[in-house]
């Protein structure tokens, strides 16, 4: 990475929020990877999130943490000196390594509804998104990711649908050995899943002095939710947040999908 293209990149990124880089990865590499994926995930994998949580935030999303459980097979991602030094030029020369975390989710599921990683009460204290593609999102299969460029300097996402469409939403079709840098203050979701498993593999890091559980409380479009208790901790009014916006009118409360149903 040259000087130049670095600031052009660091630039984007504080602009945008977010960064696509196509074939940042070598092919052959991702093939292991997603192969050490699929081996991993069976036909029908248990989902690990409470179905309260998963039925209010319409995320169908089972987590897997490898490296915590001594898979080598992610480590050539994490010991890349080229991710290094562009996260250092994201960041700055103090950032820390978080954990990597495989997020996979089954055919004929939701994906993820909107949300943002962590509350965006502190403009300095966010994680760092960086999602490895190790195979194609395909539009026949689904699971696109969407962002709203620049949300991450707006605050809290709005209120409403959980799924519903927002203006100025982009859509992401990441390929095989992507790269996708995503603020974690940034509004963004994932598209319903058809035919197959989608995966995308986080190697999620932070700006010093970011607490280590930042990620512990995520922001829905109708909840703050706490992952370490599993609990609700904030419910956010979506009836008068609408209100507001109407200049004091009452409007309709958005319909909400119903989810396909869940081995117990």
């Amino acid at each position: 990475m040259t000087a130049r293209s670095g600031t052009d990149l660091a630039s984007r990124f504080e602009r945008d929020g977010y960064l696509v880089l196509v074939d940042f990865f070598e092919h052959d590499l991702m093939d292991r990877i997603d192969r050490a994926i699929r081996q991993h995930f069976d036909d029908e994998p248990d989902f690990l999130h409470s179905n309260d949580f998963l039925d209010r935030s319409q995320t169908d999303v089972i987590p897997w943490f490898p490296q915590r459980e001594g898979s080598g097979a992610f480590d050539p991602i994490t010991d890349d000196g080229r991710l290094d030094e562009l996260t250092t030029t994201l960041l700055g020369t103090d950032w820390t390594d978080q954990y990597c975390m495989v997020m996979f989710s089954k055919p004929g599921t939701n994906g993820q509804a909107w949300h943002q990683d962590c509350a965006p009460d502190d403009a300095r204290r966010f994680n760092l998104n960086r999602l490895v593609y190790t195979s194609d999102i395909t539009e026949a299969n689904g699971g696109d990711l969407v962002v709203v460029p620049g949300s991450h300097r707006r605050g809290l996402i709005p209120t409403g649908d959980p799924c519903g469409a927002l203006d100025d939403q982009l859509v992401i079709r990441p390929r095989r050995g992507t790269l996708v840098i995503v603020h974690g203050h940034m509004w963004h979701r994932v598209l319903p899943i058809t035919a197959t498993g989608r995966c995308s593999t986080n190697f999620r890091a932070a700006p010093v002095g970011t607490p280590d559980d930042i990620t512990d409380v995520a922001v829905y479009r109708n909840m703050r939710y706490r992952f370490s208790t599993a609990e609700v901790v904030e419910e956010r009014d979506v009836t008068a947040a609408e209100r507001r916006h109407r200049g004091g009118q009452a409007a309709p409360r958005a319909s909400r999908s119903r989810k396909p149903s869940r081995q117990p």
